[in-house]
């Protein structure tokens, strides 16, 4: 049995570090239907090749993706319910007695592709380079293989929650073993600990922070999305700041015309629309149609300084490069961009998001039998992450309100999201046909915005769709301080956390070389205590 879980896991991680970041999903970034938004999720940077570790001393250690054990309580309120196995990867690499341990999250993922957040290639291994330390990786409770129970139904998801997530990493810290020297005595008072995430883990940073407040010496949020928000219309905004001026122009004329006529009630005119987009099976439920032209703009989460162009960028070019020549910042107008938007979708893009998936599976969210809905297996984080979306966190991707300019449909509104979570969770949200998200509980519980604890260092990129759910969002204007520091890059999401990003962009560079600063201050404050 243990061959097959090593043989299962060789699998997974294959297929992970191959982008299908879940076995179940669909398409390439790991959503398990093309209607249904992608997470705020931390980008995998890859570990060196594999094979042993050499320490600074010369002492062969295991390789970045031997996998750890740790029994973790199921229900930190009633320890009686016992304990799973949470999975988590580690290295003494830079480790010297006295230094610090680095703690991680990739959060709402498989784990298993996150190893190289164990090396220099990430901030956490330059942080561990830096002090001397040791650098953890743990699997979230409910996602990859860190399961407390055999499936993800609505009964077994009961102890799927932020504050149960906290207590992990509280009670991870407190009591795990380490393969390393004093590696049964580095709990936070006899050694200091430094949590980092990005993105989900990075907001999960910042509400440990606040919930346990004398457990991490230093914390590191990148691209936190500390604000729990049900309307998160603001996810297109930082990408319509950022897009080339002639492709904005033109994806909005084209929205607001595909807008205008699916809620003209023209048949014929509709009909157009949906063959163009090859979408006719789609005509009982517009909405599925108009949102799934989202899809162009959420490949924008995929950018990095490093990565250079991308998918995101071929679909501008494919409306702005007409015979040779690129269009100025109007864009070509309406009617060349409507047909070269159609033409590059059925001819290029469905077939690399829908693979052979007919329009109505891929794209369609109105039937609660199909496959996406009522499957419970266990890794499947789409499912996981949705269990917290429907329930606490929100973060509809929709298009934004009048008469504010918007670059996907105002046909998906926030009801649109809310009536998928009953076909998800049927039992969780029985007879309740668009159950809200509690936010406010949320925000009340952890802060959100309004956070103000001392070594907490929260790191942005102005290009980051999720920017408008972090302490840098529009309009917030809050102040970066010694003890929270607050600094900006011109990155894009979870930017900063990459050491090639920094190589690249200075503007990243500059935020790392801040936030070492500041962290190497906050653990020279460290004293060991008797807790």
């Amino acid at each position: 049995m243990l061959q097959l879980d090593k043989i299962r896991l060789a699998v997974v991680s294959a297929l992970l570090l191959l982008g299908a970041v879940d076995v179940v999903a669909k398409t390439p970034d790991g959503r398990a239907h093309a209607n249904i938004p992608p997470r705020p999720s931390v980008p995998v940077v890859a570990p060196p090749e594999g094979g042993p570790v050499t320490s600074r001393n010369g002492t062969q250690l295991p390789p970045y993706n031997t996998t750890y054990y740790f029994d973790q309580l199921i229900d930190h309120s009633n320890p009686s319910l016992g304990t799973f196995k949470q999975r988590f990867w580690h290295t003494a690499e830079f480790y010297e007695k006295g230094g610090p341990i680095i703690l991680m999250t990739p959060g709402e993922a498989n784990a298993a592709p996150y190893t190289g957040y164990l090396t220099n290639r990430t901030i956490n291994g330059q942080i561990a380079q830096a002090h001397n330390g040791s650098a953890i990786v743990v699997e979230h409770r409910y996602y990859g293989l860190s399961n407390p129970f055999d499936d993800l139904s609505d009964t077994s998801l009961r102890f799927h929650t932020i504050q149960q997530a906290i207590d992990d990493l509280e009670y991870f810290a407190k009591n795990v073993k380490l393969a390393q020297p004093d590696g049964d005595s580095v709990a936070p008072g006899k050694a200091p600990w430094v949590l980092i995430g990005g993105s989900y883990s990075g907001a999960l940073t910042s509400f440990t922070v606040v919930n346990k407040p004398n457990v991490f010496q230093a914390a590191y949020a990148s691209s936190a999305v500390v604000e729990s928000i049900v309307d998160y219309w603001g996810y297109f905004q930082p990408i319509l700041d950022n897009m080339p001026k002639n492709c904005s122009a033109d994806v909005q004329a084209v929205i607001a015309h595909i807008d205008s006529v699916f809620t003209s009630g023209n048949t014929k005119e509709i009909n157009t629309i949906l063959k163009l987009f090859n979408m006719t099976e789609l005509s009982n439920h517009l909405d599925d149609a108009a949102g799934a032209l989202r899809n162009n703009l959420w490949d924008w989460q995929s950018l990095s300084p490093s990565s250079g162009g991308g998918t995101f960028f071929e679909f501008c070019d494919a409306l702005e490069v007409k015979n040779g020549v690129s269009a100025g910042p109007k864009g070509w107008g309406l009617q060349h961009a409507l047909q070269a938007w159609g033409t590059f979708w059925t001819k290029t893009y469905y077939s690399l998001l829908c693979g052979d998936a007919d329009v109505v599976t891929c794209l369609g969210t109105y039937d609660p039998t199909q496959a996406f809905w009522t499957d419970t297996s266990i890794d499947n984080a789409g499912r996981s992450w949705t269990w917290i979306v429907c329930n606490e966190m929100g973060f509809f991707q929709e298009g934004a309100p009048e008469p504010h300019p918007t670059i996907v449909t105002r046909l998906v509104r926030p009801v649109y999201d809310e009536r998928q979570c009953p076909y998800w969770f049927p039992e969780k949200f029985a007879n309740q046909t668009h159950p809200v998200p509690n936010v406010d509980a949320t925000n009340k519980a952890y802060d959100g915005w309004f956070v103000k604890e001392k070594h907490l260092f929260f790191a942005n990129g102005k290009r980051d769709p999720w920017r408008e759910a972090t302490v840098a969002a529009d309009g917030t204007h809050f102040q970066s301080t010694p003890e929270q520091p607050l600094a900006l890059s011109d990155g894009f999401h979870c930017s900063d956390l990459s050491t090639p990003n920094a190589n690249v962009d200075s503007t990243v560079l500059a935020v790392q070389q801040q936030a070492l600063k500041s962290i190497a201050g906050w653990l020279a404050e460290w004293k060991p205590s008797g807790h």
